[in-house]
């Protein structure tokens, strides 16, 4: 199992986002095709719910940089509102918005419970340019994971992150990075088990991932959890008929 190592630099804490929740995004008429790869609704609803707030944040990022977002190797079927949000945003702060990294899994993560999210972990291929800075943009981010995967990869590859963008930052807490004593408690209380479980370094989790797990309160809890989380996976995909 790929660990992911890096946890969020502070420069990337806060992300810019609009909305707290996703109600705005699900229901605007372009969003069911936008989620299923079309580039013209996810440039409809970037332009309809997103262009002030991207003309407001321009200026506060960084200049040069190369914006990335989580997007599959066959884009056909793929939500495509972060890929079109990530040009909207290069364009307002004069960088560029790559294409080299991809996601080669797909994670199903919409209708998934914490448990499950922790536990399915996307994986990125692509050319990081090294020392080059980065902005990382999605769409909807709720435990910040998948944006941690594609932090984890670039920095891993030399790249340096400064900052996310997304239009609904919809988890509990709204910095990406944890607090330092969560982590503290963590460590004493796990010393290598969230590592063997979800191939994650304890200073690589996010705010919301560490809140999560410091919920419970031993390892067999966890354990108990994850197992019933890979079954409600199972029966979920297979509903959607995706296994």
């Amino acid at each position: 199992m790929n660990r992911r190592r890096y946890g969020f630099p502070l420069e990337a804490d806060v992300p810019f986002y609009l909305f707290d929740d996703d109600m705005p995004l699900k229901s605007h008429p372009a969003y069911r095709e936008a989620k299923a790869g079309n580039q013209e609704a996810a440039t409809d609803i970037v332009a309809d719910l997103a262009q002030k707030f991207v003309t407001e944040i321009g200026p506060k990022l960084p200049k040069d940089a190369i914006f990335s977002s989580p997007f599959a190797a066959e884009a056909t079927g793929d939500n495509a509102i972060p890929q079109v949000l990530s040009v909207a945003c290069a364009s307002v702060a004069g960088g560029v918005a790559e294409e080299d990294i991809v996601q080669i899994t797909r994670v199903f993560h919409t209708g998934a419970d914490p448990m499950e999210r922790l536990a399915m972990r996307p994986k990125f291929e692509g050319l990081v340019q090294e020392g080059a800075i980065y902005v990382l943009v999605d769409d909807v981010t709720t435990m910040g994971g998948t944006l941690a995967e594609l932090s984890d990869y670039i920095r891993k590859g030399g790249g340096v992150v400064k900052g996310a963008v997304l239009l609904v930052n919809a988890g509990r807490l709204k910095q990406l990075v944890p607090d330092k004593r969560m982590l503290k408690k963590l460590k004493e209380r796990y010393p290598n088990e969230i590592a063997e479980l979800f191939g994650i370094e304890v200073d690589a989790l996010t705010a919301n991932e560490a809140e999560y797990l410091i919920g419970f309160r031993t390892i067999d809890e966890i354990r108990n959890r994850l197992a019933k989380a890979q079954k409600e996976t199972d029966i979920r995909l297979r509903s959607k008929r995706i296994k």
